[in-house]
């Protein structure tokens, strides 16, 4: 079978890379002890999934159909094609190790001299999940199906009681047997549907709180308008009661200041004239505010009377927006270095990358301490999606994260002219992070990010076709994206060891 294919062909590259990981927790499912057929080697098992991740193939039944027909899918399971059945389970059975094989490889790619840290870009993609927008339920309709469903059970029980007696009869039609898996995943809907509830009113809640602070304290809550009509009524509400507050300790302060007048004048024997009158400025600021404030709840009961909805094939998908329209999917982030190798990855089912930096950063951290890395992490770059003054601020590496849109940021920085130095004192975060992308060193430094990560999503996507998670769930999603990109360095490792 060595003369089948030549020597660097990419299949002996994958069992040679699988022979040196480590693939204990494979063969912890797979004892080749008691009853029944020896498993298949899951080092075949696992060699076969790899390889057909970097030949762009994912079904498990193409990859029975390759086994038998392409030579090297029949030289990695040395002509023992295994079904598609057999390695549907096994990549179901090994979420966990499947991700844990992303750090293996980062260990061999590191030894290759790949691994450098110098600057570092983490960006999201939306991925789709195996499900459809249109499978979007409110809880009403979720029980309605799961009343239907359980009616439906209870039915057949009571007709098979009246003809099969106390025996057991004919196994469940396969439709309603189909409908127990359904039944298990409406339920877990309805389990997902509670949890977003509390999260949103616990986030409610946080919002009230700081809202009143801001309207006790007579100030504006900082940073731009929220999109979100919740968190948008609580500004417009603190908005309305900081400029009443300002209004009351203006007319206070230009009291006691007429009353020293009026007590100067008369101890000289003459009149302040006049009467003291409102701030017109303020009074507009105010009537301002208050109409800001009628159109945010305005917003926010369109807002409410909508229901909370989840996704009855895959609860734990989300709606996501992408330039294209929206998809049910999940948000994919990696962290990427200038060798165009990722060094982390993850997904979560927030479709907003702000709160993903801090987390992202952390998980490279501990991706490379497990790989064995040592090396500090330099400079971290993003886009404008992960800014945020926290994110600004943070302690760990350093950071470039843009404020506003690329082009906005090039048009500012035509018309404003670059900068040197550090920022000038008491500049805010925003203003400190604005004046280190408009020097020459942070420019420079900052378009690296487009040509770092950018690319990465697009080999994924565009030339490897994979645009959608094909299991359902965050976990099975999480092993996925972990397969993804450890296949995406196994590719950039045996490009760069045949080309050096």
């Amino acid at each position: 079978m060595r003369e089948w294919l030549p020597e660097g062909h990419l299949a002996w590259f994958v069992l040679d890379l699988v022979a040196e990981v480590d693939t204990s927790a494979f063969h912890a499912r797979h004892p080749n002890v008691g009853v029944g057929a020896p498993a298949y080697n899951p080092e075949v098992l696992l060699a076969l999934l790899i390889y057909a991740y970097c030949d762009k193939v994912r079904s498990s039944r193409r990859i029975e159909q390759l086994c038998e027909t392409d030579v090297a899918y029949r030289v990695i399971c040395a002509n023992r094609p295994p079904d598609h059945a057999t390695l549907a389970r096994f990549r179901a059975d090994h979420e966990d190790a499947i991700t844990a094989l992303f750090v293996d490889v980062l260990v061999l790619c590191g030894a290759a001299g790949l691994v450098s840290l110098g600057t570092i870009a983490i960006d999201g993609t939306k991925m789709g999940a195996d499900a459809a927008l249109d499978a979007n339920r409110g809880a009403e309709a979720i029980r309605a199906e799961v009343e239907r469903i359980l009616a439906e059970a209870r039915g057949v029980d009571d007709d098979e009681d009246s003809r099969h007696g106390s025996g057991r009869g004919d196994e469940l039609p396969a439709e309603l047997a189909r409908s127990g898996s359904r039944l298990a995943r409406l339920k877990r809907a309805m389990a997902e549907l509670e949890e977003l509830r509390a999260a949103a009113a616990a986030e409610a809640a946080e919002r009230q709180s700081k809202a009143q602070q801001a309207a006790v304290e007579g100030r504006q809550l900082t940073g731009a308008k929220p999109k979100d009509p919740g968190q948008a009524l609580a500004r417009a509400e603190a908005d309305v009661v900081a400029a009443r507050t300002r209004i009351e300790h203006d007319w206070v302060k230009r009291a006691e200041q007429r009353a020293a007048k009026e007590k100067q004048a008369a101890a000289e024997g003459r009149v302040v004239p006049g009467k003291l009158g409102p701030n017109t400025w303020l009074e507009f600021k105010l009537r301002r505010a208050e109409a800001a404030l009628d159109a945010a709840r305005r917003a926010a009961h369109d807002h409410a009377a909508k229901p909370i909805r989840v996704n009855v094939t895959d609860p734990d998908s989300r709606i996501m927006k992408t330039p294209g329209g929206f998809i049910q999917g999940y948000n994919a982030q990696a962290a990427v270095n200038e060798h165009h190798l990722v060094v982390g990855c993850g997904v979560t089912q927030d479709g907003n990358d702000a709160q993903q930096l801090l987390p992202m950063i952390a998980t490279v951290q501990a991706t490379l301490e497990a790989a064995g890395v040592r090396s500090e992490i330099g400079t971290v770059l993003a886009d404008a999606g992960y800014w945020s003054e926290a994110n600004a601020t943070a302690d760990g590496p350093d950071r470039l994260i843009a404020t506003t849109k690329d082009w906005k940021q090039r048009k500012a920085a035509r018309q404003l002219g670059t900068t040197t130095g550090p920022p000038p004192k008491g500049a805010t975060p925003l203003q400190a992070m604005e004046h280190r992308l408009r020097t020459v060193e942070g420019a420079k430094m900052y378009a690296k990010r487009s040509c770092t990560v950018e690319p990465v999503f697009g080999v994924s996507k565009e030339n490897r076709g994979f645009r959608r998670f094909m299991r359902r769930g965050l976990h099975a999603a999480v092993s996925e994206w972990s397969l993804i990109n450890a296949t995406h360095n196994i590719l950039k490792l045996h490009k760069h060891l045949a080309v050096t």
